[in-house]
């Protein structure tokens, strides 16, 4: 074709309205411009212009005849990004357009040269020039998003970035830092500290680590007491908080750790004042944590009737709880208005259902409660425990939920029977100036105790009832001295070994079933064998089985030599068909996060396969502890110490006293 073809000169510079470009069959790009490099074409050009001419050649037909078209050779995603502008009305089609005409080369040729004979600008370059469009024109992210098409969080992302320590940049521009290292970086932009954790690792800083190390004297917005506070609150107090751009961050970190913890503190104590003053508690104590070692008995509500006024709001809500269950059976979904009176309704009954458990006035007015905060961020109320110096004078017909004190521990009831009186406390039936001696009742009463025994040992029901009653006397009474059966409950609090193990489900669970026991038994301690003898066998056997199951004590300590009781142990998992899975499963927090490397990837080829294994291998430990999480939690796997050998099988036993040599198991 000839240089000055149809009359325009090639390398002349035209105006050519946009109805009248059209792309080229000859350009080197098939694969279309994606939507997003569109919108920023679109919205660089309508704030500054065409910065770069097109170049077309004219269109012919069959015969070689023009068409009065023009095929875009160079500058196909700015015609593109014009008519996006016309369909928004920004625009007409018949916008001039500043083209070169080219029919001078080959245009599949410098169309082709036109996407490879470049080099793009280094990331670097890109995040200081954003900068300076902050600094010295003094755009926001907002309008520097709207002047190059990208988004508000790309510009925040890469104005980030520009604040990184120069120093370090210039290590990403020599290829000493990743891109990964440099965002790392730029969660913070105290550069002195930057510069700081890369002195202490050099260039092999992890990412994860860097994060680690640079928000460390931070609080994750994930924290309890973040969770408590709320961080609206936090901010409205005068806090700040640093934000990772770069990745999931879950609310950022709350820098002013001091400032949050006076916030709970303030909050804990407002929600003591409440309880105190709502509820008549002799006091209330805020805490960040549950005192387990408090060292006070505690009482709990008993049973009690509602009164004739709440019996019949009960009866009525009910009622219509009923009804409209009835009337909704078979719908497959409730309509919004029926979902929220079925919420309302379940709300009121349970409160009015409450209303059948109460504490003794009595012991509220000299009680009080802890009020701690949950590891998930809630406040939690435990209430019911009396200080030493608050008990009544005969603390043996107090009743407490917890044992913190056994038999002779708080100076009660320590002592035996005195001479003319019975275990009872009545006087015996011998003449009061003939006493028996002591001698003589210590000879009399040995041969009562052999008898007792040689009876009680034929007899296995009663025993039952002997041994029950011994251990709920030491379990829900203070300094009860009430039991005969010489058997004594030891017992280990779990929260001291594993943090917020009360939270649990398993935990919950457990608090619930003890506190249920609590609520039945017999204020008054002297009762409570008529209690436990007349009980049906099966809710004997349940209150003795719980009282047993709350001495067990299968917990392993560094400095543990015991052998043969952990092997029990594992017999004992084995005699109840123990299952971990329902209590246990292995998350970041409870395990994949608290070992190596080499044992995630070890419990992910047992629980899952040797390919996933592999698939994860080369992650840094962080993402690879959060993806073997994902991939573990529909398997069932668990760490070897939580496995229940099968019938027949060798024990776990072996696992658990894993480290103890056999001279350790000869001196036991």
């Amino acid at each position: 074709m000839s240089d000055k073809s149809f009359g325009i000169p090639s390398g002349t510079e035209v105006r050519v309205p946009l109805s009248k470009l059209k792309k080229s069959p000859r350009n080197a790009r098939k694969t279309p411009h994606s939507e997003a490099a569109i919108e920023a074409l679109a919205a660089s050009i309508a704030a500054k212009g065409i910065l770069q001419n097109l170049v077309i050649e004219p269109e012919v037909d069959g015969e070689g005849a023009a068409t009065g078209f023009f095929c875009v050779t160079i500058g196909e995603g700015r015609r593109l990004a014009q008519l996006l502008r016309v369909k928004r009305k920004e625009i007409k089609k018949s916008e001039p357009i500043r083209c070169v005409v080219d029919t001078a080369n080959d245009p599949h040729e410098i169309s082709l040269d036109e996407n490879v004979t470049r080099e793009n600008m280094h990331p670097a370059d890109q995040f200081e020039a954003f900068r300076k469009q902050a600094d010295e024109r003094g755009f926001g992210a907002e309008e520097i998003a709207a002047r190059f098409g990208v988004t508000a969080q790309v510009v925040r992302q890469r104005l980030r970035l520009g604040a990184v320590s120069p120093r370090l940049i210039q290590l990403y521009r020599d290829g000493d830092l990743t891109l990964e290292q440099v965002m790392a970086f730029a969660i913070t932009d105290d550069q002195a500290r930057q510069e700081a954790v890369h002195e202490r690792f050099a260039c092999d800083c992890d990412p994860s680590t860097i994060r680690r190390l640079l928000t460390e004297t931070h609080v994750a917005a994930s924290d309890r007491r973040a969770r408590l506070v709320g961080l609206e609150a936090y901010t409205e107090a005068g806090g700040t908080i640093l934000r990772d751009l770069f990745t999931e961050d879950r609310g950022g970190y709350l820098e002013d750790v001091s400032l949050l913890d006076l916030l709970v503190t303030a909050r804990l104590g407002r929600e003591a004042d409440t309880l105190r003053a709502a509820e008549g508690w002799k006091w209330a104590e805020p805490h960040l944590d549950f005192p387990h070692a408090h060292g006070m008995r505690r009482v709990y509500p008993h049973p009690v009737e509602l009164s004739a006024e709440d019996q019949a709001a009960l009866e009525a809500v009910q009622s219509e709880f009923d009804r409209l269950t009835e009337q909704h059976q078979s719908a497959e979904e409730l309509a919004d208005e029926v979902d929220a009176r079925f919420g309302e309704l379940e709300a009121e009954i349970d409160r009015l259902e409450a209303k059948r458990q109460a504490y003794d006035p009595n012991e509220i007015a000299r009680s009080g409660a802890f009020v701690v905060l949950n590891h998930d961020g809630s406040v939690r109320v435990e209430r019911g425990f009396i200080r030493p110096e608050d008990e009544q004078p005969h603390g043996e017909t107090g009743q407490a939920g917890d044992a913190q004190a056994r038999d002779g521990e708080d100076g009660e009831d320590d002592q035996g029977p005195r001479d003319g009186e019975d275990e009872d406390g009545a006087g015996d039936e011998e003449d009061d100036e003939q006493p028996l001696s002591d001698m003589l009742v210590r000879d009399l009463t040995a041969h009562r105790t052999l008898g007792l025994r040689l009876n009680l040992s034929e007899q296995p029901d009663i025993a039952i009832v002997a041994v029950t009653q011994a251990l709920t006397a030491q379990i829900f009474y203070l300094g009860a001295n009430a039991h005969v059966v010489g058997i004594q409950p030891v017992k280990i609090d779990l929260a001291v070994h594993a943090v917020g193990i009360e939270d649990t489900a398993a935990g919950r669970a457990w608090s619930d079933r003890h506190t249920n026991w609590a609520r039945q038994m017999p204020k008054d301690v002297a009762r409570l064998w008529d209690f436990v003898a007349e009980l049906d066998h099966d809710s004997r056997m349940a209150l003795f089985a719980h009282c047993a199951a709350l001495t067990v004590n299968a917990v392993k300590l560094p400095f543990d030599r015991r052998p043969r009781a952990l092997a029990a142990a594992g017999h004992l998992a084995g005699a109840v068909a123990l299952d971990m899975t329902g209590y246990w499963r292995p998350t970041v927090g409870s395990y994949l996060g608290r070992v190596t490397k080499a044992v995630i990837l070890e419990a992910v080829r047992e629980g899952v396969s040797e390919e996933a294994a592999e698939r994860l291998s080369g992650l840094k430990k962080a993402e690879m502890a959060a993806a073997a999480e994902q991939l573990l939690a529909a398997t069932g796997w668990l760490p070897s110490l939580l496995r229940t050998a099968r019938t027949g099988d060798q024990t776990d036993a072996p696992d658990m006293a894993q480290g103890d040599d056999l001279r350790s198991q000869a001196a036991e």
